[in-house]
């Protein structure tokens, strides 16, 4: 019982939405994410992730919460476009477009390489094994990666024990402050 009581109230505590590193007014232009040593042989469910595939083109998309949390898409192409469809709880709705560098693009690509599956989709939600408990009214992402190798997807609730999946929550709920989106995302609880 008390480790359900404290799942809940440290889901409660995260404000129902998307870990974000820092607020959005407070982020310096990130240097280009490089990693210092391999990617993690698995991902998720305990499939392996795939190698990091320049060129893709990467959408990321969020989904509600029992909140008020940002419901948007973005998509990042290798040649330097992107859109932002803002959708709810966002400071821009529709269709957006920006321009990233390729430092951008290179920085968000590597965030997200650990969690690119290397053939299909995963997916972390309630009821998978890779879950566990979880917190309820929690708002999830989605990833896909399109390109010469195919089509890739990772799908991850926010709300799984965080025990189970160390680090994941942060890697994707910061991904998008890679971007220069925070104006269109605006204000996150």
């Amino acid at each position: 019982m008390r480790p359900l009581v404290a799942l809940v109230f440290g889901g409660a505590m995260l404000g129902g939405c998307i870990p974000q590193g820092a607020p959005p007014e407070r982020l310096a232009r990130p240097a280009p994410v490089r990693p210092s040593r391999p990617l993690p042989p698995s991902v998720g469910n305990g499939m392996p992730a795939g190698p990091i595939v320049r060129g893709e083109m990467i959408r990321y998309a969020t989904s509600p919460c029992g909140g008020a949390c940002p419901v948007y898409t973005v998509t990042v192409r290798h040649d330097g476009t992107g859109t932002f469809e803002g959708q709810r709880f966002t400071a821009v709705s529709g269709a957006r477009d920006f321009r990233v560098s390729p430092a951008q693009y290179e920085a968000f690509l590597t965030r997200l390489a650990p969690y690119r599956p290397r053939t299909g989709s995963i997916r972390t939600a309630p009821g998978t094994p890779a879950c566990g408990p979880h917190a309820t009214d929690m708002p999830s992402v989605e990833v896909q990666w399109d390109g010469k190798a195919g089509h890739r997807a990772f799908a991850y609730y926010f709300g799984c024990d965080r025990t189970r999946n160390p680090g994941i929550a942060d890697a994707l709920g910061s991904a998008p402050d890679l971007l220069p989106i925070a104006s269109l995302i605006g204000a996150r609880p």
